[in-house]
């Protein structure tokens, strides 16, 4: 069903478009309307600020908007700085961060099940 992908100049991932999809497929299933955006820092720190109180930018936000459809962002600045902290590269950081939003649109909350979960879909993806 629907996969779009919204690139702010700038702001462009070193990742395939059919890993998204892969990956959104085997998480929230091929009928889910998923959007995704990356986007440069200034927009997501307004997102952050306007839907999370939080006057900073972050690295991702998901938003579901319906049982069957959703938006995550993505701002790949903020990507790349903690990719650095935790020494993974920003592809394969994204990778996991996109995963993780994933869950989220599914309904999971941070916790050990939402980890054994990611785990479980990250060796799927040899991430």
């Amino acid at each position: 069903m629907p996969f779009a992908i919204y690139v702010k100049k700038g702001a462009a991932p070193r990742i395939g478009r059919s890993f998204l999809l892969r990956a959104k497929n085997a998480v929230l299933g091929r009928a889910y309307d998923l959007s995704v955006a990356f986007v440069d820092d200034a927009a997501m720190g307004r997102a952050n600020r306007v839907y999370r109180g939080r006057r900073v930018a972050t690295d991702i936000l998901s938003f579901p908007l319906s049982r069957s459809s959703g938006e995550i962002l993505l701002s790949m600045a903020e990507i790349r700085k903690r990719a650095k902290v935790f020494g993974r590269g920003a592809s394969n950081f994204l990778s996991f961060l996109f995963i993780h939003g994933l869950l989220h649109l599914k309904g999971y909350s941070h916790g050990s099940k939402m980890e054994r979960e990611e785990e479980k879909i990250r060796r799927k993806f040899e991430i």
